[in-house]
């Protein structure tokens, strides 16, 4: 999730919410109060799903440094031939 994207998205929804519920009330006050508890809803909303993707990403951390690294993808990612006591196979 972009963060200047995520934003522009917020304002724009908030925008358009804010014009139905005009259009349906004909209340400044009640269109304004209501937006305002959407707006909150929404930073609510987007911290709670940063907060899970973080979650998210330090248990796959964990999860990969406990898991002993014997795979392929392990051995690919050795920095250089230097790496192997094995002088025969410089």
């Amino acid at each position: 999730m972009y963060g200047p994207r995520v934003m522009m998205s917020m304002v724009a929804v908030l925008i358009v919410f804010g014009l139905v519920t005009y259009g349906l009330t004909g209340s400044v006050t009640t269109t304004l109060v209501q937006t305002a508890v959407s707006a909150v809803l929404l930073q609510v909303g987007y911290f709670l799903a940063v907060l899970f993707m973080v979650a998210k990403a330090a248990r796959q951390r964990k999860s990969d440094l406990e898991t002993p690294a014997t795979d392929d993808k392990a051995k690919s990612a050795r920095v250089s031939r230097l790496n192997n006591p094995d002088p025969s196979k410089l």
